[in-house]
């Protein structure tokens, strides 16, 4: 177009030269130009020849200008394309884009019944449906009206342009209402028309994972690490994860081999897993391998200590002594040895051993700096195996009821906490959300004020404290312990409230906690 400009101007120039060059000539020329019309001779001078010229250029372009008006009007009658039809049709679609314009500024502005009206009137105005049909659905989506805008996602499909748009609008809709069988489909074929689009693969392989598709959302991981929408060692992660997935599926359809084999596959491919590395090693040892058990296990517990991984340890040999557990599973408590997970086995495999004083150690100060329901719990074992009184352990049973759960599967999308790890977070179907941690939710508190419990069953007392009672209390004389007054407390039982609510038809409160213990 530039050249073109150059060239018209180039040619312009070499005209107004050549005429001024063509003047001069007759200016300096001698006599005139004779001129015979209709037998009759004009004679021009110089002056008189180049107006003549002059005119006669006039006259021919007013000419040629004339014939195209004519040539154009006659087009125009036949239906051809004139510049009377470009200068309508320009101002046809100037006005088309205005109106798309001002319907775009109204969807954004939540003017949704506006979009609609300027979206239509640039339908018509521009031809366009590629623009103008998706305005009408979004604008549609906006002021709720499902089924124009379905209507108009429709529309896009039978343009290959547009078609990806449309079935991605669809798929929305699909999401929306909960018709996750009908998204799946829309997000496969969307894929399979963009399969480098990021938002598609992640909606896909969200969806597959959901229907259990562990072979086709394994293909879609693949497909996000092709098209660099995933890094290596994330993939890595999730493959596994899908792995476990489809194991866990295969071992509920009595295929214990091939979901073994998919399991250790898994564990290969992430160690870290705790879920894969527990069923790896299982199936290690339905294949009597407790040494390839043992190095699952022992890698997985050397990144995060966790009680599944020291359940699996366990059932590699489920006879053996509680000594002889002690020494093997030194394997694992030599690793993170100031791990709450770590200080909680060892006190356990001690307890099983009846070495309550070494269960004491092992835990230390745990359940006062760190308690949870199951710190606490051991605690109240190791007093009942240290022959505390049962007020002592009560105490302790008392402080679990409301204290901290401590770890669980939590997902990090919705925060639900999770009995059992699972690909899927049954709450909110997030994938591979699911990690071994503290729960944000509050520690729930019972409506009867357990904080009261410890008061109700007992105080919770050191070793030093459980001992004889004072002699301030009891008194042991002869004839058997009596109390300060004087009285027998085998004869002469005190009458006061307690006793009145002990003969009471309702249960007493030590015995009721109990029972809630």
């Amino acid at each position: 177009m530039l050249l073109w400009t150059l060239l018209k101007i180039a040619i312009f120039l070499g005209l107004v030269v050549a005429g001024a060059w063509g003047a001069g000539l007759l200016m300096e020329a001698e006599g005139g130009i004779q001129v015979s019309v209709g037998g009759t001779e004009f004679t021009l001078g110089a002056l008189e020849s180049v107006i003549a010229v002059v005119l006669l250029m006039a006259a021919s372009w007013l000419l040629f200008k004339i014939v195209g008006l004519v040539v154009a009007f006659i087009r125009f009658a036949l239906g051809d394309t004139t510049a009377i039809n470009r200068f309508f049709d320009r101002r046809r679609e100037r006005k088309g884009y205005d109106a798309l314009a001002e319907g775009m500024m109204a969807l954004a502005s939540g003017e949704s019944r506006l979009a609609m009206t300027k979206a239509a009137k640039a339908d018509r105005l521009l031809q366009k449906p590629e623009l103008t049909t998706l305005l009408t659905a979004q604008a549609a989506e906006q002021a709720g009206d499902a089924a124009k805008a379905t209507e108009a996602y429709k529309r896009l499909l039978s343009d290959e342009k547009t078609r990806f748009v449309g079935v991605r609008g669809l798929m929305k809709q699909q999401l929306e209402t909960g018709d996750t069988n009908k998204a799946l489909k829309l997000a496969e074929k969307a894929f399979a028309l963009k399969p480098k689009h990021n938002e598609t693969q992640d909606i896909l392989l969200e969806l597959q994972a959901n229907a259990h598709d562990w072979s086709g959302a394994r293909k879609t991981l693949g497909a996000k690490l092709k098209h660099g929408a995933l890094p290596r060692d994330v993939h890595k992660r999730r493959d596994a994860v899908l792995a476990l997935g489809e194991a866990r599926d295969i071992l509920d359809e009595d295929k214990p081999i091939e979901a073994r084999e998919t399991a250790i596959e898994a564990n290969r491919m992430s160690p870290d897993l705790i879920p894969a590395a527990v069923m790896a090693a299982d199936g290690y040892i339905a294949d009597k391998k407790p040494k390839n058990a043992t190095r699952v296990l022992k890698k997985a517990w050397s990144v995060q200590p966790h009680p599944d991984l020291a359940a699996a340890f366990a059932r590699i040999n489920p006879n053996e002594s509680p000594k002889d557990r002690i020494q093997r599973f030194t394997i694992l408590t030599g690793q993170h040895v100031d791990h709450p997970e770590t200080r909680m086995l060892k006190a356990e495999l001690r307890i099983a051993a009846e070495d309550f004083p070494g269960a004491r150690d092992a835990l230390g100060d745990l359940a006062e700096t760190a308690p949870s329901a199951r710190s606490l719990a051991i605690m109240a074992a190791i007093e009942k195996g240290s022959g505390a009184d049962d007020a002592v352990v009560k105490g302790w049973l008392a402080r679990a009821l409301t204290s901290p759960r401590g770890p669980q599967w939590v997902c990090d999308n919705c925060h639900k906490a999770h009995a059992d790890w699972d690909p899927v977070c049954d709450s909110c179907n997030a994938f591979d959300t699911l990690t071994w941690r503290e729960t944000d939710e509050p520690v729930a508190s019972l409506p009867s004020g357990a904080e009261m419990l410890p008061l109700i069953v007992g105080q919770i007392a050191g070793p030093e404290e459980v001992g004889e009672p004072e002699e301030a209390d009891v008194i042991e004389e002869d004839d058997g312990p009596v109390l300060e007054d004087g009285s027998d407390p085998d004869t002469e039982p005190p009458q006061d409230d307690t006793m009145e609510s002990a003969n009471s038809d309702e249960p007493p409160v030590e015995a009721s906690v109990s029972e809630k213990t």
